[in-house]
Parts: C-alpha cells; structure tokens; sequence
C-alpha cells in the first residue's frame, strides 16, 4: 500500500491525496458513517487518474470511484483497503454550444451547476432530480440517472453524445464527438453508462442541451380507479402535443402519509381519492399552451377519467405541489424501519404488482405498512416499505416479496438507481444467464484484474 501511494502522490501532488483523519470525516454512504478506505484520491485532470489507475493496476489496487455521495444502493461504498477516486476537483463546464445546443464538461461538475450554465444560455438540460445540487455529472453517467423528465426527454443515456474515460490499467478513452449522429461502428461510450464504475472512470462528456421551455403548466388531478390512469396519460400526451413533461403518481396512502406528517403543505385537493396526479406540460407560449391544457383537462373531467383538478396559477402554487410529491423527509420521519425500492414495469401489471406485494407484507407482517408512488408515464414505481421489524432478515424477506413479485411480470428490480451491492443478489430477476454472461464478459475484457470498483453490479 506504501509504494501505491507513494506513486499515486506523485501523479495526484499533496491537495489530491487524502489518507487518515481526511479519510474518515468522509461519509460511507448516503446514510452517513466513517469512509473506511485506505484513501480518497482528487486527480485535477485526465492525465492524472491515468496515472493513478495505472499504478493501482500494476499492484492489484481495488479502487471505488464516487461521485457525489447521493446513491442509494451501496454502488460506492468502499471497503478497508481501497482506495476511493473523487472527481470533485474536475468540475468545470469547459464550453456550452449554442448553437450546437451541447455542453462539454468535466464528470465531477455538479447537475444543478450545468443546468444553470444551460439556462444562462437560453437553453436547457433535461435531466433533474431532487439531489440536483449535490450529484455529478459522472455519477449520473455511471448509473443512468433519470428522474422526473424521462417521459419527456429519456435517461441520462439519450443526453450523452461523447465520452471521456480512463479503463482500469490507465488506458483514456476519448470520443468527445459533438454530434447527433456518429455511426462509426460499435458505440463504445454506451459501455461506461450505467455500469456504475465497473468498466472504467468517467472523466468528461458532451452532453445535449435542448432549447429551454417557455411555459410550465402545473396541475394536479384526483382519479378514482387505476384503470383512469393510463386513459389520463394517452389522452394528455396526444392533446398536448409531445409537450407533457411529467406525469407522476401518489397512490392515497402516499399523499396522506406526507399531508399528515406535518403542516408544511396546503392540500390542493381532498384527501380522500384512491390516486393523485402530478402533471406537468413544458410548452413555447404561456397563453396558448395554457389554453391547450385547460382543454385538455376538461376533457379528462368531463369523460371521468378524472373527478377533481386544481391548476397552480404561479410559480409558488407548482413549487407547492411539487414539494408534496417529492417529500420524502415526510417518510423518513413517519415510518421506521424504512426499506425504499425503485423498479419498473408495464403499465398494465402496476396495479396487480402493488396488490400482490401489499397482500404478500400484510401476510407476513399484519401491520406492515406500504406507500407508492412514482413515475407512472414511465413505466417506475417506488415502494417504501416498514415492516414494523427492524432485523436483516426482516430486510431480507421484504426484499425478497418486493423483487420476487417482479418476476412473473417480467419487471425490473431497478428503474433508475442501479444495482451496486444492495440489489446485486437480485439480479437475476430481471437479467438472463445468457445476458449476465456478456456483462461478466465485458468485465473482463476491460477489468481483467477486477480493480474498478470490486463487488458491485456483478
């Protein structure tokens, strides 16, 4: 370890090599704890953690890369004896395009830093989630980050144009390319997107910006029956024109749990209806759009697909409504023990899995308590479970009803958080042998020695 890091201090210098106290004031993983790695490396440049890599390669050094701290499945945690890769000293917006509408930029720019670059340019960046101001750019990369405009825009995967990346023995990787179309050959960034780290170290990208919208319609709908919800959202993505940017769903137990917990929030609407809808239209003018969605939502209510709406008149009223759906402090705080899951599906077996999953708890565990909501225009369920029983196998066996209910419908144990340790066991649910073999293949082929970011995904 003393040769390692005498070779990983003389590419990285003195401000990029932390080690003992440094170390430990570094949280383990989002929920806090003592870093426990041998070391934190910060390289400013390409060429630095080319070196490091390199020389981590030659001694069989593991070596975790992380990003901005907020994954919620262990894809980071770091073992004794690791060494930890931070971009954090990486993290400049080298140039945005306008007319190309791209940025390039360093992987340990925060989200929140490019989205504000975008818009001072009259432009935008269509992916955002809650821990905007913390995440990276590569951690998003790395896990295939979506968040609350995918139905609008697609996964992280469809606003990355060109990559930067050093391989597990030093080897830099750069297509860098600012176009749309590139079909030369085998699309080798799509490698390192959503591997989490395993294949190799992100270190800048070309990203797509879009032209920023110019109106925002908020408003939020009560539907009395499942079946309501996907006539609402084929009838409000036709009439609005490819605009709707988000539709997100509150199951009641959801939007009760989250009025109740606190007085914090003004209910929009009663909180007596079984489903709530977020949504949203992202539009070119504010007058005729909001024209166009007002018609839209009559003609929801008038063919009782929904029984009650309230439109936000102001930006504080869309604020509001937005802060109920992503209160998860209200959660945290209400229910104990807390296991939370991020899955996807079809459509049509959403209503099915969440009776299956909630039968399924109330039968092991009469006062197991289940609130959902999610992404529903996309096809993503989140669950937060509290079983009343706070044991690893208590974990296990709400793991298991919540992943196991997945498999007959064909869904997927991960929506938009990625696998690392907490779901690596369940995989093969939602993966074939035939699948996994290629993913230990190409694991293989650029991390012979198993250096990147040992144990997670595979």
């Amino acid at each position: 370890m003393n040769d390692v890091l005498k070779a990983i201090h003389a590419a990285v210098g003195h401000r990029g090599l932390l080690t003992g106290a440094e170390v430990r004031a570094r949280p383990a993983n989002i929920k806090g704890g003592e870093c426990a790695a041998a070391a934190v490396v910060r390289p400013d440049s390409t060429e630095a953690l080319s070196r490091v890599l390199a020389a981590c390669h030659r001694a069989g050094q593991p070596v975790v890369p992380v990003g901005g701290g907020t994954g919620l499945v262990d894809g980071a945690l770091a073992a004794p004896g690791d060494v930890v890769v931070s971009l954090e000293r990486m993290n400049r917006v080298e140039r945005v395009d306008t007319v190309g509408r791209t940025a390039r930029v360093q992987a340990g720019v925060a989200l929140a830093t490019v989205q504000g670059r975008a818009e001072d340019a009259g432009l935008s960046f269509a992916v955002d989630f809650g821990a905007r101001g913390t995440a990276t750019i590569g951690g998003a990369i790395a896990t295939n980050a979506g968040g609350n405009r995918v139905l609008r825009y697609g996964m992280m995967r469809e606003q990355v144009l060109g990559i930067e990346a050093v391989l597990a023995d030093g080897t830099v990787v750069s297509s860098l390319k600012p176009f749309l179309k590139n079909n030369t050959g085998y699309d080798i960034k799509q490698l390192f997107i959503g591997s989490e780290g395993t294949l190799g170290i992100v270190t800048r990208a070309v990203l797509r910006l879009r032209p920023a919208p110019r109106s925002r319609t908020t408003a939020m709908l009560a539907v009395e029956e499942f079946a309501a919800l996907p006539r609402l959202l084929t009838l409000l993505d036709s009439r609005l024109g490819g605009g709707l940017g988000c539709f997100e769903v509150m199951w009641n137990d959801f939007y009760r749990l989250v009025l109740e917990a606190s007085d914090r929030h003004v209910p929009p609407l009663a909180k007596d209806y079984p489903y709530y809808v977020l949504v949203e239209s992202l539009g070119a003018g504010a007058e005729q759009d909001e024209a166009v969605f007002q018609s839209a939502l009559s003609e929801a209510m008038s063919a009782g697909i929904a029984v009650d709406a309230s439109i936000a008149v102001s930006r504080a009223q869309q604020s509001a409504m937005w802060a109920i759906r992503d209160d998860i402090e209200a959660l945290m705080t209400t229910l104990s023990p807390l296991y939370a899951f991020d899955v996807s599906l079809a459509l049509d077996d959403m209503e099915g899995y969440v009776i299956d999953v909630r039968s399924r708890l109330l039968d092991r565990w009469p006062g197991a308590r289940c609130v959902v909501f999610g992404h529903l225009g996309d096809g993503n369920l989140h669950l937060v479970v509290s079983p009343g029983e706070d044991t690893p196998a208590a974990k296990a066996e709400t793991e298991e009803i919540v992943y196991g209910a997945l498999r007959g419908p064909g869904g997927s144990i991960s929506a938009e958080h990625g696998i690392g340790l907490e779901k690596k066991a369940y995989l093969p649910y939602s993966r074939s042998a035939s699948e996994l073999a290629v993913m230990r293949s190409l694991k293989q082929a650029l991390d012979p020695a198993g250096i990147l970011n040992p144990g997670k995904v595979l």
